[in-house]
């Protein structure tokens, strides 16, 4: 097993901390057993082991009624 020489430092939120290490401690897992898991994710995907996405845009459904129904009117205009 390869020695552990590295320090991965990180300044997190209290309550995420305490709230994310009381379900590690169910999985019987610590911060760092998570880390290191996550880390070996990483270099197996090569990437995040889950998708990133940006929030869709959904600002043209928060358009009023009428601004709406102009557009749709304006591609039917024959």
């Amino acid at each position: 097993m390869p020695t552990k020489e590295s320090y991965v430092r990180a300044r997190v939120d209290n309550r995420l901390k305490r709230d994310s290490e009381l379900i590690l401690h169910e999985l019987g897992l610590t911060t760092t057993d998570a880390i290191r898991i996550f880390l070996h994710q990483i270099r197996l995907h090569k990437g995040l082991p889950f998708d990133l996405r940006l929030k869709e845009d959904n600002s043209d459904v928060l358009l009023p009624v009428a601004t709406r129904q102009s557009a749709l009117d304006a591609v039917y205009d024959d």
